[in-house]
């Protein structure tokens, strides 16, 4: 009888663990601000040979741009980048990367990085941001809310949620 109240114990004890371990796990909508948006992957493409207007009022760019991509800065930015890819795919944006000095990609031409660079490029084509260092994608998806393109869009997804 004690062994049966025991077991029925533990069970009891066990399942608010189980249950932390299912809610630590974000998922895409739980980081979404509209959870009725769709799930997107997120694209991350090598800049060579694709010209930046051919996204134009679709996604958003993020280009990271470096002169070698042995560059710790072009690294830790692309890491943290795949890490936290569902943020960014849920704002509609398009990775571009560079890291050949000499590519000539329409994008570096565009942007003329002197080392590593972070752009984010608006869907009007519009270069919102440049920044000389890496950035949390965190500091990203805040900085891209802040588009009044991205709030028209919120709005129109959720027009109550003001």
């Amino acid at each position: 009888m004690k062994f049966a109240l025991y077991a029925l114990l533990l069970s009891l004890t066990a399942a608010p663990v189980f249950a932390q371990e299912v809610l630590i796990t974000p998922t895409p909508s739980d980081l979404a601000l509209d959870t009725e948006a769709p799930v997107a992957e997120l694209r991350i493409l090598d800049a060579a040979g694709i010209d930046p207007e051919s996204f134009l009022w679709e996604a958003r760019i993020v280009a990271v741009l470096a002169d070698t991509p042995n560059d710790p800065a072009f690294q830790r930015q692309m890491r943290d980048i795949r890490e936290r890819a569902a943020e960014l795919a849920l704002r509609d944006v398009v990775v571009m990367f560079d890291s050949d000095r000499a590519s000539g990609s329409p994008l570096r031409l565009r942007l003329r990085p002197h080392g590593f660079m972070l752009a984010i490029i608006e869907k009007d084509g519009e270069i919102k941001q440049r920044r000389p260092a890496p950035r949390s994608v965190r500091e990203i998806a805040s900085a891209i809310d802040h588009f009044p393109l991205r709030r028209d869009e919120m709005l129109e997804r959720r027009p109550a949620g003001r």
